[in-house]
């Protein structure tokens, strides 16, 4: 009983001193990483708790709304666009890991197969539409108005030899109707989600040199908090590299 009362007594005197940081993620590789710099984020007394989300909005919405107080899942350019659409004032506190965004087909094994009028599906939001279509265009298989626009649209299409039809779809749903369309432009962790290697699967994706680094994101009022150094700190921290390194083959790179 004894044992159990110093126990109880420890465990009152860390709730009572730790710092709650709750934080939305999508969940994977997002939330694994979270999961993963837990404990040691408990030995410097910051109580993570990761929050999953399989959508794009509201982790922004909630944390702007002070729901939360941070989000993990986005790049800069998709922040700056939302923050853009959505009057909010969300600020970058640390850049983490690159997924490098790829195309793929369960029909065939080259873009140079892809036949006329073949159907490709890319993701509804700005950034990441944009994103794929400068892959392609970078792959040759069509060219853009300003191969540069990192939010160029289908209507800044110059040439399309194949006459590749585009239809647009919310990211997180474009695995699911992977069988159903010739090609499909999907982030990384929607791919790995659906149990697809990058690495091996892709028929082309972005090389390291891609300026979409995923980053811990906060509310300008927030970001230089002591628990969120503390975090920022841990996903920077050589044991998180190594996870990451370790766990997802190069399909999921670090920033750091």
């Amino acid at each position: 009983m004894k044992k159990l009362l110093v126990a109880f007594a420890a465990a009152a005197a860390f709730s009572a001193h730790a710092d709650t940081l709750t934080v939305a993620a999508t969940p994977v590789p997002h939330a694994e990483i979270l999961e993963f710099v837990k404990p040691a984020l408990a030995k410097e007394g910051v109580d993570l708790k990761v929050k999953v989300f399989t959508d794009y909005i509201q982790p922004n919405v909630q944390v702007a709304e002070k729901r939360l107080d941070a989000n993990f899942f986005q790049h800069q350019p998709y922040l700056d666009e939302f923050n853009k659409a959505k009057g909010t004032h969300l600020v970058s506190v640390t850049g983490v890991h690159l997924e490098p965004l790829g195309a793929y087909s369960n029909k065939y094994k080259k873009l140079e197969e892809l036949p006329g009028g073949a159907n490709v599906v890319i993701p509804n939001d700005a950034t990441n539409g944009g994103r794929a279509l400068l892959l392609l265009a970078k792959a040759g298989v069509i060219k853009l108005k300003d191969p540069a626009n990192i939010l160029s649209t289908t209507k800044d299409i110059t040439e399309n030899p194949k006459d590749l039809k585009f239809r647009e779809l919310e990211a997180a749903t474009i695995p699911r109707v992977l069988t159903q369309v010739d090609l499909a432009l999907i982030n990384t962790n929607y791919a790995l989600e659906a149990k697809l290697d990058p690495s091996k699967d892709a028929l082309v994706i972005e090389g390291n040199d891609s300026p979409y680094v995923n980053i811990l994101v906060a509310r300008e009022d927030d970001k230089d908090s002591e628990a969120m150094r503390k975090l920022a700190a841990a996903l920077h921290s050589p044991e998180v590299k190594a996870f990451i390194l370790e766990k997802y083959k190069g399909a999921v790179l670090p920033a750091f």
